[in-house]
C-alpha cells in the first residue's frame, strides 16, 4: 500500500489532532482501506456492551468500561473505500482548510522509564499472578504491560498505519481517533466476531512462539497447547448458547508478523442478529486476554496487574448487523499522544509459566508496533 498524496496525508494526520472522530482500517489480505468519519457532534458513548444491539458504526471498546474509557461508536456520516474515494471525501469537508492549521497541543511528556525498571515491575506483577495459579485458584491469567516511547513532533500516524499495512498483510490494521479515546494505531490477528446474515465466525487464538528465520515452528509445548485449549473450550460453550451448526477448523499454526500462534476457527449460524450485543458481552474479554474462570480472572487483573489497560485488549472494528461485521480484539496496539506513544502487549500465564520466557514474549509482541515507529527496526 502506498501513501496518498502529501495533501491528503497532511489532512489525515491533522484529523488526529481535531475534534472530529474517524477510523481508517484495512482487513487481512487486502490492499484497500475503509474510512469512517463522524461529521458533527460528540461520539456516542455506551454504558454496556449489550447496547450495541442493532447499532451501526465503527466501535472501540476498552478492556474495562469506565468514565475515562467508555465504549464508543463512531457514527458513519461519511464512508469511503480506497484512496481515491477517501481523498475525495476528505477534500470535500468544509473544515478541510482549517484542519491544516491544527497544531499538537503541548503536553508534559511522561518520564523516561528504563527497560530494567519495566522488567522489575513486570517481575513483581508476575509473582502476584503465578502464586494463585500454582495454588489452582485459576486455570489461566493474562498478564500485560505497557511501555512509553518518545517520538518526534513530525511523527505521522498515517505513515505508521501504511507501514503496518505493508508489514503485516495477515492482520487487521487500524488508525482510530476520537476526542474521547485519543489516537490509536493497531495491528491485530484475532477476530472477535465477523460475519453477515446468519453466518458468523470467531476464533480461539492463544499460544505464542517467534518465527525461526522465516520458518514457522510447529513443535508446541504443553503450556501453549493447554493455553489454547482453555480459550477454545470457553468460546465453544458461548457459541452453543447463541448459535448452532458449529463447524471447527484447527487448532493449527497461524503466523502473525514475526510470531506464530495456535488458532482454531469457529464457524456457526447465529440464532438472532438483533442480540449481537449480548453475544459480544459474553465473548469479551475472551480468555485469550483475560483468563479462566473469566469473571474471577477479570477482577484479579484489575486489582493486581498494576496499570490501566485502557483500550488495549478491548475490541475494535466495524459493526453492521444488516450488512457485514468485522470486530477484532485490540492487540499489538499503541496510543499516540503529542511527543510520545504507549505500546501494549501481554501473554497468558499458567502455573507452569516461567518469567524469562513470558517477558520475552511481551517484548516480541511490542516489536510489532516498534517496527512501524522506527522503519529501520528489525523484525519488520
Amino acid at each position: 500500500m502506498n501513501l496518498p498524496n502529501r495533501h491528503i496525508q497532511n489532512l489525515l494526520d491533522c484529523l488526529t489532532r481535531s475534534r472530529l472522530s474517524f477510523a481508517l482500517y484495512r482487513l487481512p489480505w487486502t490492499d484497500e482501506c475503509y474510512f469512517v468519519l463522524q461529521q458533527s457532534g460528540d461520539v456516542e458513548q455506551l454504558a454496556d456492551i449489550r447496547e450495541l444491539n442493532k447499532k451501526k458504526g465503527f466501535v472501540m471498546a476498552p478492556f474495562l468500561q469506565s468514565d475515562h474509557h467508555p465504549l464508543i461508536v463512531i457514527r458513519p456520516d461519511i464512508t469511503a473505500y480506497d484512496w481515491d474515494e477517501i481523498s475525495e471525501a476528505i477534500s470535500s469537508l468544509e473544515c478541510a482548510d482549517a484542519l491544516l492549521t491544527c497544531k499538537n497541543q503541548t503536553e508534559k511528556l511522561s518520564p523516561f522509564v528504563s527497560e530494567e525498571t519495566d522488567k522489575e515491575r513486570y517481575t513483581q506483577a508476575f509473582e502476584r499472578f503465578i502464586t494463585p495459579l500454582q495454588k489452582k485458584h485459576f486455570q489461566k491469567l493474562v498478564l500485560s504491560r505497557s511501555s512509553t516511547k518518545h517520538i518526534n513532533d513530525d511523527f505521522s500516524p498515517l505513515a505508521a498505519f501504511v507501514r503496518a499495512c505493508n508489514n503485516y498483510p495477515r492482520m487487521m490494521i487500524y488508525l482510530c481517533h476520537t476526542p474521547v479515546s485519543g489516537t490509536w494505531v493497531g495491528s491485530t490477528p484475532e477476530i472477535l466476531l465477523s460475519g453477515h446474515g446468519k453466518e458468523w465466525h470467531t476464533v480461539a487464538l492463544a499460544g505464542t512462539m517467534p518465527m525461526q528465520n522465516e520458518v514457522m515452528p510447529m513443535d508446541w509445548d504443553k503450556k501453549n497447547q493447554d493455553e489454547q485449549g482453555y480459550v477454545a473450550d470457553y468460546i465453544r460453550r458461548i457459541i452453543k448458547k447463541f448459535g448452532n451448526k458449529m463447524d471447527e477448523k484447527g487448532p493449527y499454526t497461524a503466523r502473525a508478523g514475526q510470531l506464530v500462534h495456535l488458532k482454531t476457527d469457529f464457524y456457526f449460524l447465529l440464532k438472532n442478529t438483533d442480540n449481537i450485543g449480548n453475544l459480544l458481552q459474553e465473548l469479551h474479554p475472551t480468555p485469550a486476554v483475560c483468563g479462566l474462570p473469566k469473571e474471577d480472572a477479570f477482577r484479579f487483573i484489575l486489582e493486581n496487574e498494576g496499570y490501566d489497560r485502557s483500550y488495549y485488549s478491548g475490541f475494535i472494528g466495524w459493526l453492521d448487523t444488516e450488512g457485514h461485521t468485522d470486530l477484532y480484539v485490540n492487540l499489538r496496539c499503541m496510543e499516540i499522544k503529542p511527543g510520545e506513544t504507549t505500546l501494549y502487549a501481554g501473554g497468558g500465564i499458567l502455573a507452569s509459566s516461567e518469567i524469562e520466557s513470558e517477558w520475552t514474549e511481551t517484548g516480541d509482541k511490542m516489536n510489532t508496533m516498534k517496527s512501524i515507529l522506527y522503519p529501520e527496526f528489525i523484525n519488520r
